[in-house]
């Protein structure tokens, strides 16, 4: 037997008609909202809302990179409830309350001169996220973040940046647990400075994707890939996302990163690593 979602047959002589109908709640259409249109059964997660012909409509992207365009209004499913979809609310020119990592803002705030302290993290997708979160706090105590294109060679960063007083350096690994290549590693790069300069620490994801809440994307968990399996091209294809070109990886990257909002959208396991890091450089 197959579920009707939509209800049973008024002529069928089920009681079941007499039921209220759901009636539909206004939602605003946030980007990365996983959003059905009842009349084609189109699935996908919201790209943007733009004025067309006069009228609000909603882009939608389902998991093969295709895309449709809809008219803001009801005829919309969300988690199974019927809903309008409304534009979302533009922000206002005030200087928020809060940044987007949850500390109180600073209105009218100069960057301030960048510190001889860094954080280095292991690529540019990290940098990106960590500045989308954490920027305007980075900015206003001068701290810098840094790529390092992956961590296999710390040692030797280390040893040329030559860490010291008033130069200390903060260093966020993928995948550091206990008895990995990450582990070791982050041995010995604090051990190639003095006591007290360098402070390695890590997540415990294979990638900084991982640390997204899966349910900003409409999954329950992000999939596991099989060992050998370069992790990035194995998930585009488990998720079914778009790999026909070598744009791919950038596309997705896009799309999970314009799904975080603030640091309610990361795993506690790389909030608490990345403020540890900014609080032992600005000590």
């Amino acid at each position: 037997m197959s579920s009707d979602r939509y209800g049973p047959d008024v002529l069928s002589g089920s009681t079941d008609h007499h039921r209220p109908r759901p009636r539909s709640r206004p939602q605003a259409a946030e980007s990365g909202l996983v959003v059905e249109d009842v009349t084609t059964g189109f699935v996908g997660a919201v790209v943007h809302v733009e004025k067309s012909g006069g009228q609000h409509v909603v882009v939608l992207e389902d998991r093969k990179g295709r895309t449709r365009t809809f008219p803001l209004g009801p005829g919309f499913w969300v988690d199974g409830e019927p809903v309008v979809l409304t534009a979302p609310v533009v922000a206002t020119a005030r200087t928020p309350a809060r940044t987007a990592s949850g500390s109180r803002a600073v209105p009218g705030a100069a960057a301030r001169v960048a510190r001889g302290s860094r954080i280095w993290v292991e690529g540019k997708h990290d940098a990106e996220l960590v500045e989308k979160v954490w920027g305007d706090d980075l900015r206003i105590e001068g701290v810098v973040v840094e790529p390092l294109d992956g961590a296999d060679n710390l040692v030797a960063a280390v040893r040329a940046f030559a860490p010291g007083p008033g130069r200390r350096l903060g260093v966020l690994v993928d995948h550091l647990v206990p008895g990995s290549k990450e582990s070791r590693i982050a041995a010995e790069a604090t051990l190639a400075a003095p006591a007290g300069t360098v402070l390695v620490l890590g997540h415990p994801y294979i990638d900084v994707w991982q640390a997204v809440r899966p349910e900003r994307l409409g999954l329950r968990a992000w999939p596991t890939i099989e060992r050998g399996t370069e992790w990035k091209l194995g998930v585009l294809r488990a998720l079914r996302w778009d790999t026909s070109d070598a744009h791919a990886t950038a596309r997705a990257w896009a799309r999970i990163l314009g799904s975080v909002r603030s640091y309610a959208d990361l795993d506690p396991a790389l909030l608490g690593r990345v403020e540890e890091l900014i609080d032992f450089v600005t000590s």
